[in-house]
């Protein structure tokens, strides 16, 4: 026959539960633990009195001077002075559990079996002074450590029964308390939330304001102007796509001392023609006669045979050239080209272009706060976030874990929701 296992819907629920159903296995053994601990908080009081006495008492003896007495009394000083040291330091628990009886027996033994040495060792030493003192302590001591057996018997052999059990209340109520950290946490990422959506909806709103500044008006225009200009100045080194090597060559005789006529100023056009090609037709008078100026000192250069040019690289220069010199091939692109270079100056000079630019970057200088703010925001609900996740599976191993301490301390299957 299947054993029924019972369901509980919260952590108050099982807790109420399974204080009833324990109640007379661990109060007695709670009863019986709190008076063998204060048994032996007595017993390490009264070894603390004796040996403040044999402390005292030697203290009188070093004062006396007496040298028969003196270094026995110093050496029983010292050992006194020792032993109080030590049980100071023992901590008997407030409350009662296996685990806080069983770390303070281990520490009670660590200071028995120190002291058994040094009474092992030193109290022959002090012999035959101070016999009474230390029979006095000798057997305050010694039930001390029969107080010391009982409690360890008791842990060790009665406890530690109920110890899983013992550990399924306490658990019980530490899970309740990864619970209410759960509930805060919640309130906590639903807090964040709402900070966050708030800071989100604002650069969204900024965002297309920026949007709608940069897709209307003169920016809009000045986009299609720089459209236009990157197809003229496309279409432009396209026409000058054969004089490229000859401006080369042009450069290199020039600067490398070969002659050919050249000044600096149209050193510096052929430069701007080959750097950006658009600007150099566009500063260009009418007609472009500096670009004329350079084409007919190339076509004696080639003539002459000085710039070595490949023949099919020499012929195609040279069409190009015949072209634009006397076929006026560039007359139509150059006007176009300054026409778009006029509107584009004009629309970045307007006063309508500065106070949009001016908002523009008012609105981004806000966005670029509120996307920092926003980070921030996004790390702390991180944190959360991961506490929560943490918190939810501690609650869940907490669960099972009590599920399975219950069934084998009192042999009963229960559920928690």
């Amino acid at each position: 026959m299947t054993e029924t296992t019972t369901q509980f819907s919260s952590s108050s629920e099982v807790k109420r539960w399974l204080e009833t159903q324990t109640h007379s296995i661990l109060t007695p053994v709670h009863a019986q633990a709190k008076k063998l601990r204060d048994d032996m908080n007595f017993s390490l009081q009264t070894v603390a009195d004796i040996s403040k006495q044999l402390f005292d008492t030697s203290s009188k003896e070093i004062e006396k001077r007496n040298m028969k007495v003196y270094n026995r009394a110093r050496a029983l000083n010292k050992l006194a002075r020792l032993f109080l040291d030590r049980l100071k330091k023992l901590n008997p628990p407030e409350q009662v559990s296996y685990d806080s009886l069983s770390r303070y027996v281990q520490e009670t033994q660590k200071v028995l079996l120190v002291t058994d040495i040094d009474i092992k060792n030193w109290f022959p030493r002090i012999s035959p002074f101070f016999i009474m003192d230390r029979r006095k302590f000798l057997a305050v001591y010694e039930r001390a450590k029969q107080a010391y057996n009982a409690l360890n018997d008791y842990v060790t052999k009665e406890y530690v029964k109920t110890k899983t059990l013992e550990e399924a209340l306490q658990q019980i109520n530490e899970l309740q308390n990864v619970e209410k950290q759960l509930s805060v946490l919640g309130e906590d990422k639903e807090n964040i939330k709402n900070e966050r959506m708030p800071i989100e909806q604002e650069i969204a709103a900024l965002e297309e304001k920026i949007n709608e500044l940069k897709c209307k008006g003169p920016i809009n225009k000045l986009n299609l102007v720089n459209c236009e200009i990157e197809s003229l100045s496309n279409e432009l080194k396209h026409a000058l796509r054969h004089l490229q090597k000859p401006f080369i060559k042009m450069q290199a005789l020039a600067t490398g001392g070969g002659g050919g006529g050249i000044t600096p100023d149209e050193l510096n056009k052929i430069n701007q023609y080959l750097e950006t090609s658009f600007d150099a037709l566009v500063s260009e008078k009418a007609g472009y006669p500096l670009l004329r100026e350079i084409l007919q000192k190339l076509e004696g250069l080639m003539a002459e045979d000085k710039l070595k040019l490949k023949p099919d690289k020499a012929r195609k220069a040279e069409q190009s050239v015949n072209e634009i010199l006397h076929k006026d091939s560039l007359a139509n692109l150059q006007l176009r080209c300054i026409e778009m270079a006029t509107n584009r100056d004009q629309l970045v000079a307007s006063s309508k272009m500065d106070e949009i630019k001016q908002n523009i970057s008012q609105f981004q200088e806000q966005v670029d706060l509120l996307k920092a703010r926003k980070t921030s925001v996004e790390t702390h609900e991180t944190v959360k976030e991961n506490a929560y996740k943490e918190a939810v599976d501690k609650i869940s191993n907490l669960k099972r874990t009590i599920e399975r301490n219950v069934c084998s301390s009192i042999d009963k299957k229960i559920q928690i929701a």
